[in-house]
């Protein structure tokens, strides 16, 4: 929403202009509506909902947060309450009733029609994260005996409170999928033509219990706008639509940077979350982590000497582990989008290993090349100190990429979430070999003891 309309939409709350309001509330989108919403107080969130008309406050309602939507059904009569979940979509009232606490839940349940009931209630039944628990039941379906005039009549006469209807599925008597049929593929055939002479029987389809992540694959892969559920009997049950798969890869791809950045995952907004909430989330692996980083400093007290007899060799520490760190990041980070969106499998892990390889021998020669002429000339009469470092510097880029780049594929097949192997674990561990090498190096090469 522009700044200019939600200024006169605030001025005129202020002014109490609510017939201007509602015309110009009217005339907007419904998620631009909520967005408004949720920045007036709790007063003026029930009586500017309250003025706007049954179909757009229903809309509205769906696109606003739970905390509001509570606050909401709290305020209104149990007959605005029923036409309200009535007009929701299945997946948004199930969506909604997920996150409602169990009073609230009942009184909505109680003010819904029984057919809504009974079907709110079987999807409430599927797994959490499963294909069953995102889908809707309001989609379009056809019999293949009908004709495209026939199936122009149903789509008018049933399509309106439908998710889509530009694609249409095929049922038998016992509701079996049987295919599909688009819009497009009825508008460019007679109205004589047979559905089943027009559909496809080669579906793209799920079974309610697969995970919602696989069905966002499906979409990605395929450029889908729906995507038909059957049960294991293959019957069809609903439909997950394009909008909730966006949400499930937004989701997921939250959940993911919050894995790598080493923070167990919230469902909750930011600025919606505690900070006792924020804090725990982030403690467990912050322990973890200055637990592991012992391992360093292990490291280096076992390498005291070499200190002491070169104290030089403590100012290229930092460097040698910074850069192992990020040529590990870039690796995993690069491994993890390519699995998340199917351009790497776990048996690609050799491949991987490969070019990785191939990559960390460029790059380090490049990083080394640098550093050894800075060093040449920064430290005059040094060069074996010099190409200590560099040399340790090419071991540490080279092994800091391969392990960044099978470590994600080694917890795919341990059925681990890839993004636990991000940056800060990847870190760690390259930090350890890294300074092994390079002490290791210095002994060799300096005749350090």
């Amino acid at each position: 929403m522009e700044e200019n309309v939600k200024e006169v939409l605030f001025d005129l709350v202020s002014r109490k202009q609510f017939r201007q309001l509602k015309d110009e509330l009217c005339e907007m989108n419904e998620f631009d509506i909520a967005s408004f919403l949720e920045e007036l107080d709790s007063e003026k969130q029930i009586i500017i909902f309250r003025m706007l008309p049954k179909e757009l406050a229903s809309d509205v309602f769906a696109c606003l947060e739970v905390e509001t939507q509570e606050h909401i059904i709290n305020s209104i009569t149990d007959k605005e309450l029923a036409y309200i979940i009535e007009e929701l979509y299945v997946d948004d009232a199930v969506d909604m009733l997920e996150e409602l606490p169990a009073s609230v839940v009942k009184r909505v349940l109680q003010n819904a029609a029984p057919s809504t009931r009974l079907q709110i209630n079987e999807f409430l039944k599927y797994p959490e994260n499963s294909a069953g628990s995102i889908m809707t039941a309001e989609y379009i379906g056809l019999k293949k005996s009908m004709t495209v005039q026939e199936a122009f009549a149903y789509i008018r006469k049933h399509g309106y409170d439908k998710e889509t209807i530009y694609t249409c599925y095929v049922m038998d008597a016992k509701r079996m999928l049987e295919g599909v049929v688009t819009v497009k593929d009825l508008l460019m055939n007679d109205y004589e033509v047979k559905i089943e002479d027009i559909m496809d029987t080669n579906v793209i389809k799920a079974v309610t219990t697969d995970d919602k992540e696989e069905i966002a694959d499906l979409f990605n892969k395929y450029d889908l706008l729906s995507l038909p559920v059957v049960d294991h009997e293959n019957r069809l049950v609903g439909i997950v639509t394009i909008d909730d798969a966006v949400d499930v890869m937004e989701e997921e791809a939250t959940e993911d940077f919050e894995k790598m950045a080493a923070m167990l995952p919230s469902e909750k907004p930011y600025l919606k979350t505690s900070v006792l909430e924020l804090a725990k989330n982030r403690i467990t692996w912050l322990l973890v982590l200055m637990i592991s980083s012992m391992l360093t400093g292990g490291i280096l007290t076992r390498y005291e000497d070499a200190f002491q007899v070169m104290p030089l060799l403590v100012s290229f520490v930092p460097m040698l582990t910074d850069t192992g760190g990020n040529a590990g990041s870039q690796s995993s980070t690069m491994i993890i989008r390519g699995m998340t969106i199917g351009e790497v499998a776990s048996s690609d892990i050799f491949k991987v290993i490969w070019k990785e390889a191939r990559v960390s021998v460029i790059v380090g020669l490049i990083l080394g090349l640098v550093n050894f002429i800075r060093l040449i000339i920064q430290y005059p009469g040094q060069p074996l100190v010099a190409l200590t470092v560099v040399l340790a510097l090419f071991a540490t880029v080279f092994l800091a990429k391969v392990i960044g780049g099978i470590l994600p594929i080694l917890a795919k097949r341990l059925k681990l979430d890839p993004a636990i192997m991000a940056a800060p674990l990847i870190t760690t561990i390259v930090d350890a070999v890294s300074l092994v090498i390079y002490f290791q190096i210095a002994v060799e090469l300096l005749h350090i003891k």
